[in-house]
């Protein structure tokens, strides 16, 4: 089978390879990937930013990956050959709150990700695809998709009449912004491009941003709440937007911090967090049951991701190296 491989850790040592095809074991599924998404973490892991908290050589990248089901190991009773499927971010994170070691198998960083013709999954570390999804849309969900998720409805409870704010045109960002109107919240958004924000009023934001434009963005978010700032920033800028994010958040509001595109550290005004009784979350994909909400309300609410191209896996480093240069809108697939 062919695989991407990254080895040693490092963008310019991708390659692809060829590999014997794995065999699935007690409790295991052998699914062969037909699409998979990008994620701003796969040029981190690419690069060994995760320190040691990641395989640092012989690393198969990726985290979200859509297939069928092609081989059953012994004794797995949940799914049938030809069932089709995605994986699970984090599949140690069955249900409820995270817990020690929930974090210990997610793909793509700590263990082998997803870029491959051929991969072996327990029977618990994969959600079904409803038919009305395809492999390539199925494959935006389990990072991106599921972060928004987490955030907004698992501990935001988002709803009519409240107000949300997100930040940028990738993958977190737009569904952060479907996934607040089917709330019934209001989106106020931000992006440097002016073609960008085109896009996401069509998505349905109600007010957005160009803050190149006005970089005390913060202070016009107030002003156009009539002096209440939002219910909730989906923070996924990091050092460089954290400032203007607490301006912008209500007294009592939720910051969700999710991405360090900006950078991974930021100044925290610690007198005005404490006068505005911020809630400051770090958020992460979440667990299976919550994947499996997120799908169910997807297809019910026909919820259409944004995918911005579409690259073979040949292309793979081309299609990380389009990631890096932020001109994307929405995801960016593999064709496996």
């Amino acid at each position: 089978m062919r695989t991407a491989i990254i080895d040693p850790i490092g963008l310019d040592n991708l390659h692809l390879v060829e590999r014997p095809a794995p065999q699935p074991g007690p409790g295991e599924i052998l699914v062969r990937l037909r699409a998979a998404s990008l994620n701003y973490r796969d040029l981190i892991a690419a690069g060994g930013g995760y320190g040691s908290m990641q395989k640092q050589g012989d690393l198969i990248p990726l985290s979200d990956g859509a297939g069928e089901v092609v081989e059953l190991g012994p004794g797995v009773s949940r799914w049938r050959i030809g069932d089709r499927v995605i994986s699970c971010f984090c599949p140690d994170w069955q249900a409820g709150p995270p817990l020690p070691g929930c974090f210990d198998h997610d793909l793509g960083a700590r263990c082998d990700g997803v870029a491959a013709e051929l991969r072996t999954f327990r029977e618990d570390a994969v959600v079904e695809i409803p038919e009305s999804l395809s492999f390539h849309d199925a494959a935006t969900l389990p990072c991106a998709a599921a972060t928004a998720w987490h955030a907004l409805i698992e501990l935001g409870e988002i709803g009519p009449g409240q107000t949300v704010l997100t930040q940028g045109t990738g993958g977190v960002a737009l569904f952060a912004v479907q996934i607040a109107r089917l709330a019934g919240a209001e989106v106020f958004a931000l992006s440097s491009s002016d073609l960008k924000l085109d896009r996401l009023r069509a998505l349905g934001a109600a007010h957005v941003i160009n803050y190149r434009a006005d970089p005390d963005w913060g202070k016009t978010i107030v002003k156009l709440t009539g002096g209440r700032g939002v219910d909730h920033v989906v923070e996924t800028g990091g050092g460089d937007t954290f400032r203007q994010s607490l301006r912008a958040v209500r007294i009592g509001g939720m910051i969700s911090v999710i991405g360090v595109l900006g950078g991974a550290r930021a100044e925290l005004n610690i007198p005005v967090a404490i006068m505005q009784n911020v809630r400051l979350q770090g958020i992460s994909p979440g667990s299976r049951a919550m994947l499996r909400e997120l799908v169910a309300a997807v297809v019910q609410h026909r919820l259409a991701p944004v995918i911005d191209r579409v690259f073979p896996l040949a292309e793979l480093r081309a299609a990380l190296e389009h990631l890096r240069a932020r001109r994307h809108i929405g995801k960016i697939c593999i064709d496996i």
